[in-house]
């Protein structure tokens, strides 16, 4: 198991990152979650399988349709953190 803390900038907020973010972690296995921060950013925490986070970064670099990704920040993490399922906050 592996963790890894994601926060993602650009036109993230009120185009359904979290949600389509949600979708995506779901398919792949993995637990965590996606926020909103105050700073416009969304911080993703996904645990689960290394190749299936991986799976999720290269997703997170484009995001869902109206969505644009200008930078994509990748941090370990702790993968007690991401509790059981994924969920949006």
């Amino acid at each position: 198991m592996s963790a890894a803390r994601f926060f993602v900038s650009g036109k993230v907020q009120g185009v359904w990152f979290r949600a389509s973010t949600r979708e995506q972690a779901r398919t792949l296995g993995l637990r965590g979650y996606a926020n909103n921060l105050a700073d416009g950013r969304v911080e993703v925490l996904a645990a689960g399988d290394e190749a299936a986070i991986e799976r999720l970064a290269q997703w997170l670099r484009q995001g869902p349709p109206n969505a644009r990704v200008d930078s994509l920040r990748r941090e370990p993490a702790d993968e007690f953190e991401a509790g059981s399922g994924f969920l949006c906050g």
